[in-house]
């Protein structure tokens, strides 16, 4: 047993023999930015001040031997080796705020409804209790039997009573696990969830308007934001841009429709950018944020999708005065990594 010291708060965190770093902090309540959970995106990138760490194996365009050589390491791999680890973390004040993760949650597939011709939604309820969660947030579900490794997947709705989360699944080209949920993973098929992960979540104390972008099945977590915060009374303006392709590759339009037409503060926006049609915009957000949005200085942000869709629409929000601590992403990390990472620790988005 080691102990992960937080600087400069001084709080201290047990981790287990053989435990990650990032997994001792979540189970301890603390957030750390996180997405593919292998050394593979750079996410969890922290200074460590003192102590020693086995880094595991990590990508080099994830963490440089530079940054190897100034301290830094990936905490999804990290797993101390000395008694005591401290690292750079928060504020003096950092307080824990993040439901403990459970493993091999037992959900059963009630409904699996076909959104565009990529992406599917599964429906799943708790044979148990259910898990608790924060809008945003993932899970990650597969089936090593099948031949599908432990994958991430955004929950898409805000938490309900009954439990149920709802999955929306791109299809990879040759991505074992979605090739797995969507040809072969029927209703009533039991599965195993492990969660919640994942720090992309609304401050509830924050009361300004928001712009949400979102592409693909990067609009699930955006939906579970938006749900929350609009049942919860959120009353400054929520705008959704939603890009596509074209027409058949937008889903949820009933849903959007309905806040739409009950929330007088909320407003949906779909860009085609192979295809125009009366009533949508046309072109790629980054290039028509400007006429819809001059200043962005006094908005909290949110973008989901592909990791470039997300940084150009970051790079676009900034360069019209979003704030950095107001900018909040999550960028879908391929399943194809590189095979230099064992097989065992391949878990990635998508």
């Amino acid at each position: 047993m080691s102990r992960i010291r937080l600087h400069p708060s001084g709080r201290t965190v047990e981790c287990r023999d053989g435990e990650t770093v990032l997994s001792a902090l979540e189970q301890a309540g603390y957030a750390l930015p996180n997405n593919c959970r292998a050394g593979a995106c750079g996410e969890c990138k922290v200074k460590v001040i003192s102590g020693q760490f086995d880094q595991g194996m990590v990508l080099d365009m994830a963490l440089s031997q530079g940054e190897r050589k100034d301290g830094y390491g990936l905490m999804c791999m990290a797993k101390p080796i000395s008694d005591e680890l401290v690292i750079e973390y928060g504020t003096a004040d950092a307080q824990p705020k993040l439901f403990p993760p459970r493993e091999n949650v037992l959900f059963i597939v009630t409904d699996r409804i076909p959104r565009t011709p990529r992406i599917v939604e599964l429906r799943l309820r708790p044979l148990g209790q259910p898990l608790r969660y924060w809008p945003g947030q993932y899970v990650m579900l597969g089936d090593a039997a099948a031949g599908a490794p432990p994958r991430c997947y955004s929950i898409a709705n805000a938490p309900r009573p009954d439990g149920e989360i709802v999955l929306q699944v791109t299809r990879v080209d040759g991505g074992p696990t979605s090739g797995w949920i969507h040809d072969r993973l029927a209703v009533g098929e039991m599965v195993k969830l492990s969660g919640p992960y994942g720090t992309f979540i609304g401050d509830p104390s924050v009361d300004s308007p928001v712009l949400c972008m979102a592409a693909g099945s990067g609009l699930a977590p955006i939906l579970a934001l938006t749900d929350a915060a609009l049942r919860r009374g959120y009353r400054q303006p929520v705008t959704l841009l939603v890009s596509a392709c074209t027409r058949a590759d937008v889903y949820e339009q009933g849903l959007l429709g309905y806040w739409q037409a009950k929330y007088r503060n909320f407003r949906v926006k779909v860009t085609l950018t192979r295809q125009e049609l009366p009533g949508h915009l046309t072109g790629r957000i980054p290039a028509i944020l400007p006429g819809l949005f001059p200043d962005l200085s006094g908005h909290a942000v949110f973008t989901a999708g592909s990791p470039a869709f997300v940084e150009s629409c970051v790079a676009a929000a900034r360069a019209l005065g979003a704030q950095d601590d107001r900018i909040h992403s999550e960028g879908y990390v391929s399943q194809h990594i590189p095979e230099v990472l064992p097989a065992d620790r391949l878990m990635a988005l998508g």
